[in-house]
């Protein structure tokens, strides 16, 4: 089956370049074009994508509001990966907090493009591009960011510190297991263990602890 993808960008000529690229791709298909964070909210609702391109800043509604409507109701399951031009401004900052799976910048290559559009579909975050890391360790950097209590990371096994530590280093699954000598399905179920025991929503999430907790450094 095809990827479902819904694209929100108040440029025109950008979602027809990123539609060109996606309707040309076998295994993937956009099915609506929004050009507000409003727009892109009802037609995820209409047509229930997979994975959500937001941009962040656009009319009625920007794209941070947008992520935070569509994260929030049940009833619609895509996950948002934020088209930024990487400026570090509050907005973007303010994406992770609204369930952003990750981050792509607007002059991506295509077949970067479409690797962050599959491995967002596939439950995980874009969390590999060093930008991406350099944005996650400005967000919990913030001025008056107050320090968060390590007492969030309390029955988190010493095995699971260390693969929480690759996570917000950027490493897939496969990398984690090549690294620590372990089979992909065992780092996979550690990942799981980690979501429910830190009470995170994806990898996003759990970097951003990471960070937080003072486990990883920028």
């Amino acid at each position: 089956m095809s990827l479902r993808i819904a694209l929100a960008d108040d440029q025109a000529l950008l979602r027809a370049s990123f539609r060109m690229l996606i309707d040309v791709t076998p295994d993937c298909m956009v099915v609506a074009e929004a050009g507000t964070g409003r727009e892109a909210v009802e037609l995820t609702r209409r047509h229930h994508p997979d994975v959500v391109l937001m941009d962040v800043r656009m009319p009625d509604m920007d794209g941070i509001e947008a992520t935070r409507r569509i994260r929030a109701d049940p009833a619609m399951s895509a996950r948002v990966l934020v088209l930024t031009t990487f400026d570090l401004d509050e907005y973007v900052f303010g994406a992770l907090d609204a369930g952003a799976s990750g981050f792509l910048l607007k002059d991506v290559l295509p077949p970067d493009l479409l690797a962050g559009i599959r491995v967002v579909a596939a439950g995980e975050s874009m969390l590999a591009p060093t930008a991406t890391r350099r944005l996650i360790a400005a967000f919990v950097r913030r001025p008056n960011q107050q320090p968060i209590s390590d007492d969030r990371l309390k029955g988190v096994t010493e095995r699971e510190r260390q693969i929480l530590t690759m996570i917000a280093r950027g490493l897939s699954n496969a990398e984690i297991a090549a690294s620590l000598a372990l089979s992909v399905p065992t780092v996979k179920s550690h990942v799981g263990r980690l979501l429910a025991k830190c009470d995170a929503r994806d990898r996003t999430q759990l970097t951003v602890l990471a960070f937080e907790t003072g486990l990883v450094t920028p």
